[in-house]
């Protein structure tokens, strides 16, 4: 990109990614952060002597682009799957074995959700054959469209659970179209669901994706960012944290002035990956329809408490923990059981077993208002109501996400696409980050190489007119 300058404002993975592919390419990068450190919502920590995740503590292996990034920066050794698959679900008073056979809670049959769906729930699945086509249209609703053909007692106990790991969201509002598009695309072209969810797994089975679904690395899934920034500074970038920046505007030789505090920079392009409020806050002046867009966007809070007991004290049951349905009434709404998911925490510390449970989802506001000592207290008393657990931890920890994961409600596509129309008016700024295309790590760092793609495309295009200008502007010599 022959030295052009580019601005990357916010360090979270996205960010770093951005600036990582741009810097590769020749760029000479500077990345703005508001806070005080690099990583967003990925945090590498401690508790009672174990390092651990604060944050996100896995990687989608499935979709290329984490592991990838991962290995550009020299973590190649370092990547582990899960020590194990098996997982619960803790619903009507029992943890139960979690389905097999289904895609994001979707079943291909009936059978699949033995156990943990009611006999009239397993009844009402094998009627999505007889039903009548459901249209969907442009989008609709996950639970909306699964209700419909299944029964809602399948969105209820299995993907209201699995979408609110995710999301920390309402399946009842969550876009099937955004969130879960080998469904929407199912949904599109076959009448019934189960077939549609069985043709899904057939065709895995023919592509052999048959590795493990997720990837952790050794010392944490929070390190990556370090690695990634440190990749991007010894090419030359530059990250500078503890420097939100205030203003952003076109210049009129086509770049842009930024300012953050004590800096101001001139650059031939800038990347915004800042969350949803922050971008609009940034591009209101330049682009105030996309700012509108932007700002309409909602996020659910949520917080870790994480768990350190000795393991003399506990008795766990096996896998790598447990998902809670929000019908149940229960206070979380998940537990990892960090010590036997990976198998680097326990080699690290064989005397220290580590929990982790999650709290709050979106629009609820009144758990997430207690202190940190009630969030502990909680968490250990459905512990030893799903688990039998009632020793007392070494240490807690609570880790509080707020605004932390962007929502996509129906209609989300439709929104993302307004807000790159409005943006395309506007050559060398491009935007990425989880409130566009995924909130997932790889769906991050996806969303952070197309806008460096399109940085370079659109700089490359500036240096050709500027190169030829009576070419370019007159389609050459031989018209």
């Amino acid at each position: 990109m022959n030295g052009s300058q580019v601005v990357v404002v916010g360090a979270g993975i996205a960010g770093l990614a951005a600036a990582h592919r741009l810097a590769r390419r020749g760029a000479r990068v500077t990345v703005l952060e508001a806070s005080n450190r690099v990583g967003g919502k990925l945090l590498p920590g401690e508790i009672a002597g174990a390092r651990v995740d604060l944050g996100a503590e896995s990687m989608l292996a499935r979709r290329p682009e984490a592991v990838a990034l991962a290995e550009e920066v020299g973590l190649t050794d370092l990547l582990q799957p899960p020590a194990t698959s098996t997982a619960s679900i803790w619903t009507r008073g029992a943890l139960r074995p979690m389905p097999k056979g289904h895609v994001m809670g979707v079943p291909g049959t009936a059978d699949a959700l033995a156990g943990v769906l009611s006999e009239e729930g397993l009844a009402r699945i094998g009627q999505d054959a007889e039903l009548p086509r459901t249209e969907v249209g442009d989008d609709v609703a996950v639970g909306e469209y699964v209700a419909a053909r299944l029964g809602r007692e399948v969105v209820d106990r299995l993907i209201e659970p699995l979408l609110g790991g995710v999301y920390a969201g309402d399946a009842y509002r969550i876009s099937l179209r955004s969130a879960v598009p080998q469904l929407f695309q199912v949904a599109k072209t076959h009448t019934s669901l189960t077939e549609g969810v069985r043709e899904i797994q057939a065709r895995m089975a023919a592509n052999q994706q048959t590795g493990p679904v997720f990837m952790g690395i050794q010392g944490g899934v929070g390190t990556l960012p370090f690695a990634v920034a440190d990749a991007v500074r010894a090419r030359g970038g530059e990250i500078v944290t503890g420097a939100p920046v205030t203003e952003l505007r076109r210049e009129a030789s086509g770049g842009w002035k930024v300012v953050a505090q004590d800096h101001v920079l001139h650059a031939d392009a800038v990347i915004v990956a800042a969350p949803a409020p922050a971008a609009a806050a940034l591009l209101r002046a330049e682009a105030p329809e996309a700012a509108g867009e932007l700002g309409t966007i909602e996020y659910a809070s949520m917080a870790l408490v994480t768990l350190a007991y000795r393991r003399s004290d506990t008795d766990l049951p096996a896998g790598s923990g447990f998902l809670v349905p929000p019908v149940d009434g229960r206070t979380i709404k998940a537990a990892t059981f960090a010590s036997q998911k990976w198998g680097w925490i326990a080699d690290e510390n064989p005397d220290v077993v580590v929990l982790r449970t999650s709290v709050g989802r979106y629009g609820e506001t009144r758990i997430l208002e207690r202190d940190d000592a009630d969030l502990v207290e909680v968490s250990r008393h459905d512990l030893r109501e799903a688990t039998g657990l009632d020793a007392t931890p070494l240490e807690s920890r609570v880790t509080r996400w707020t605004d932390g994961l962007p929502q996509y409600p129906v209609g989300h596509h439709a929104r993302v696409a307004r807000i790159r129309e409005h943006l395309a008016k506007l050559p060398s700024l491009a935007v990425c980050g989880a409130q566009y295309d995924g909130v997932g790590i790889p769906g991050c760092i996806a969303s952070a190489h197309a806008a460096a793609d399109q940085i370079e495309g659109d700089l490359t295009a500036v240096r050709e007119l500027t190169a030829n200008p009576v070419q370019s502007l007159h389609g050459g010599a031989g018209e």
